[in-house]
């Protein structure tokens, strides 16, 4: 027997997976921005929540620079399952014409928006790393969800280069349609 799972099928798949990480990095993001915010202002006990108690006691400012270095790459993390969603859910996915231009600015934005996911995780893993050196207890990367930045940045560099084979690709459409 035989299972036969169609491009569509696949597709729904997809997008419950994408609204679901979608939600997921939008609490990640959130809870980051939200604790910080909390902490500088309302209650510095709650540097806890980071595992940053040490850093907060040590330097108010290197505790907001570190915190700001990891939620900057939860928020892009947040923003590209939102176009992965927004792609899916829209009508603009077209298999019969797959290089529109729509696919094209997505493929373009999901791939900035990989490198600077990357880049980002690699800064807030190197400040971690130097903030380590002075003696400060600082956890993981993994618990800090920055691990896998040369992830992010050779899948945002793969990301670019298949952007530019869509624009090459939507050229020779356009070109075609003119021709007819």
């Amino acid at each position: 027997m035989e299972i036969k799972i169609s491009t569509r099928q696949t597709l729904r798949i997809l997008n419950i997976i994408a609204w679901y990480l979608f939600i997921g990095m939008c609490i990640e993001a959130g809870s980051f921005i939200f604790n910080a915010f909390y902490t500088m202002a309302i209650n510095p006990e709650a540097a806890g929540y980071f595992r940053m108690a040490e850093l907060y006691a040590y330097d108010q400012g290197y505790f907001l620079v570190q915190v700001l270095l990891v939620s900057i790459p939860a928020v892009l993390k947040a923003i590209l399952f939102f176009l992965i969603v927004k792609i899916l859910m829209g009508k603009k996915l077209n298999m019969a014409q797959p290089f529109n231009r729509e696919m094209g600015r997505f493929l373009r934005n999901a791939s900035w928006i990989s490198l600077g996911t990357g880049v980002f995780s690699l800064w807030a893993g190197t400040y971690r790393i130097w903030l380590q050196q002075k003696g400060i207890s600082i956890p993981d990367a993994e618990k800090l969800n920055i691990e896998g930045a040369s992830i992010w940045i050779f899948m945002g560099v793969i990301l670019l280069i298949i952007a530019q084979l869509f624009k090459r690709g939507i050229e020779i459409q356009s070109e075609n349609e003119l021709t007819i």
